[in-house]
């Protein structure tokens, strides 16, 4: 049954439990804010001392104020396999800038240019990476592109259940159409990371022709459905049975559960900031902006991806990235891609740069925008040459250096 502080019990019985979720919409409509966040539902949030009314001036007043997620560059659409069109935007070098140390080294002025392909995570869009736009913005040509289903891209689910293989081979749509020539460093943020995984296991040929780095935040490479989410194990397996009839549920009745989204949205505020960031201190401003992102995908579309993170395992197409400039980046305090599956991932790429940011979240890029641009800069810069010499000790390609 629902409490008063809004947990909903449940009972030995699936048939009560799923009435109980039934009858507490506004519970399942946070519940898709912790989904959405990529956490889990039912997690306990602290309760919230500022009156209702003065926090929904508050989020007025930010949403109207605040610059973040402004930044527009040159649109385009790519067409995936199916027919649904991927929404992206170009940001070129500015022809003003000063050759890179890459161009100097290279003596390619007059050659394509390195390009930087930026794919988002689960539940966001292209916007959740502006202050790498903001940081890196003239310096080096920029694609941003919105995953099917999120953003200004078409939504290509048709209710079905979404594939990380899919999300690969949009990948590759999206650089056929926004950079079909010249080098590539791929930056991927949880879902983006897998992302660029798939388009790996499908398309080695195009990392080891043209992807001269990669980066990965905040992602994983296999073995997300053990993850329990800072919860303790026992209410996570109560979450696990609850989650397919929660997914029916926001299929089959969105429009409910938008309305009970709406509802809770102080708790839901509550759950994404303690599931996107590591710290308490977090700006105001950049916790809103989390916020709308995430209330910007539809509940159908949160419950159309959500397995495929049950079933993505990469960890084999990650050493088409072997013996190239890798960042492997993420938050201590990350509950949702906890940092051992970056560690992981740095296992699997020994050469691989490791970087574990002290009490930060999920959304690392936001909550240190600073520190994660410094080092994409590096990778930017990092000696293109590098993977095709040979240390002669060895006769392997040198590390491009690691970091813990």
């Amino acid at each position: 049954m629902s409490e008063a502080d809004g947990t909903v019990r449940v009972t030995g019985d699936d048939g009560l439990a799923a009435a109980a979720l039934r009858r507490g919409a506004g519970v399942a409509g946070a519940a898709v804010g912790v989904l959405a966040a990529g956490a889990a539902v039912g997690v306990a949030v602290e309760r919230l001392t500022v009156g209702r009314g003065m926090r929904r001036k508050a989020r007025l007043a930010l949403d109207s104020s605040g610059p973040y997620g402004t930044l527009r560059g040159t649109p385009g659409t790519a067409v995936a396999e199916d027919g649904t069109e991927l929404y992206y935007e170009v940001d070129e070098v500015r022809p003003e800038a000063a050759p890179t140390r890459r161009a100097r080294l290279l003596g390619r002025r007059t050659a394509p240019p390195v390009t930087v392909i930026f794919s988002h995570g689960y539940c966001l869009n292209q916007d959740s990476w502006h202050f790498q736009r903001a940081g890196l913005r003239g310096s080096v040509r920029m694609v941003f592109w919105d995953q099917r289903s999120h953003g200004r891209s078409g939504t290509g689910h048709g209710g079905e259940p979404v594939s990380i293989d899919l999300l690969g081979r949009d990948l590759k749509a999206v650089i056929d159409a926004a950079a079909p020539e010249g080098p590539l460093i791929l930056v991927g943020h949880s879902m983006g990371g897998m992302t660029m995984m798939a388009l790996a296991a499908h398309h080695p040929e195009l990392i080891a022709e043209r992807v001269i780095g990669a980066a990965f935040i905040g992602t994983s490479s296999g073995r997300i459905a053990e993850n329990t989410y800072g919860l303790p194990v026992a209410a996570m397996n109560v979450v696990r049975r609850l989650l397919p009839g929660a997914f029916r549920l926001m299929a089959a009745q969105p429009e409910m559960i938008e309305k009970g989204r709406r509802a809770t949205a102080d708790l839901f505020a509550g759950v994404i900031k303690r599931y996107s960031f590591g710290s308490r201190d977090v700006d105001p401003a950049v916790a809103r902006f989390a916020e709308r992102l995430i209330e910007g995908t539809p509940v159908d579309v949160v419950a159309a991806f959500y397995q495929a993170f049950v079933e993505h395992d990469k960890t084999g197409a990650l050493c088409a990235f072997d013996h190239r400039p890798v960042l492997v980046l993420a938050g201590e305090k990350d509950m949702v891609t906890p940092k051992e599956h970056s560690q992981a991932i740095a296992d699997a790429l020994p050469d691989a740069q490791l970087v574990i940011m002290p009490g930060m979240g999920h959304l690392v890029m936001m909550e240190q925008p600073a520190l994660v641009n410094e080092h994409l800069a590096e990778l930017i810069e990092a000696d293109p040459s590098r993977p095709a010499l040979e240390d002669t000790a060895s006769g392997s390609p040198p590390p491009y250096h690691r970091r813990i």
